[in-house]
């Protein structure tokens, strides 16, 4: 499906979210037939003409101007998120078949940076949320990421798929939805990529939940916020949460995980961090038995 397609795909469902009340559009007698706004009325609250706005959530090869781009996101009430996503799809067209990017690398100075901020978790995502390096404490957080197969190394699909991921989000559905929606946002600026069009299909087969918010065309842009947890050896934490993009590439993004000092959050980063210490140890020989035979 082309990107064009796309882009009247999701002014279809953001369409059909809307009431005639949320919209300003006085509701008309009779039963509608649709869920949410009539295309005559996003429309006529866009100051374009029926047949164009129709044209628009057909894919037709035609090309808005960013005011009545504009407009549009306002009759639909996109928010800021929603508004670059809908830009994304119709200027990032699809050629009829795409080819991998680049492999995304992590500088060895970035690698060193994660090392220095060892007492608290870090990680490094790539494209679709690929999970290209994380410190130690991440891994003692979520899972040894570094540890799973290559095509396994992405956090969308851990949060997805593994019931360990479930069981340490407290607010899992928010997390995952979010997750979701930036997997949207990566495939509003990468049409037709291919490791990207495995990812979906797999998640689309094995979770429910998935499907749904994936048929929803949400997006998400949170770059900061907070997480709250329950881990299986030091319990309840609340983390804050920042995501940095990275200005040697865009798609590359810093995400670090805090607690506030003196919080029991921080408290039970500690004792994580200690766990992890004694646990890694390894094992020393035992002294050599002296035979006195």
């Amino acid at each position: 499906m082309g990107q064009s397609a796309e882009f009247g795909k999701f002014l279809k469902v953001m369409r059909a979210r809307l009431q005639p009340e949320d919209a300003g559009a006085q509701d008309s007698s009779g039963s509608r037939r649709v869920p949410g706004l009539r295309r005559e009325e996003v429309a006529r609250l866009s100051g374009v003409s029926t047949d164009y706005y129709t044209r628009l959530e057909q894919g037709r090869n035609i090309h808005p101007s960013r005011a009545v781009l504009d407009s549009v996101a306002r009759a639909l009430r996109l928010d800021p998120g929603e508004q670059a996503h809908m830009m994304d799809l119709l200027e990032h067209c699809a050629s009829s078949a795409g080819n991998p990017g680049p492999v995304q690398k992590v500088r060895p100075a970035l690698r060193q940076l994660l090392d220095a901020v060892g007492e608290v978790p870090a990680l490094v995502l790539g494209r679709r949320a690929d999970v290209l390096a994380g410190n130690r404490m991440a891994h003692l957080l979520f899972t040894d990421f570094s540890s799973l197969p290559a095509p396994e190394r992405n956090l969308t699909r851990w949060l997805l798929l593994d019931p360990a991921a479930c069981a340490l989000f407290r607010d899992w559905k928010t997390v995952a939805a979010e997750a979701v929606g930036a997997l949207r946002m990566d495939v509003g600026r990468h049409p037709n990529d291919p490791e990207t069009n495995q990812l979906v299909g797999e998640l689309a087969v094995h979770s429910e939940q998935f499907r749904q918010w994936w048929a929803g065309h949400r997006v998400a842009t949170r770059a900061a916020g907070t997480v709250r947890l329950h881990h299986p050896v030091v319990g309840d934490l609340e983390l804050n949460f920042e995501t940095l993009s990275l200005p040697d590439d865009p798609d590359q993004h810093l995400r670090v995980y805090s607690a506030k000092a003196g919080s029991p959050s921080s408290d039970a980063l500690m004792l994580l961090s200690s766990f992890g210490e004694v646990d890694t140890v390894a094992p020393q020989p035992e002294p050599a038995r002296r035979d006195d035979s």
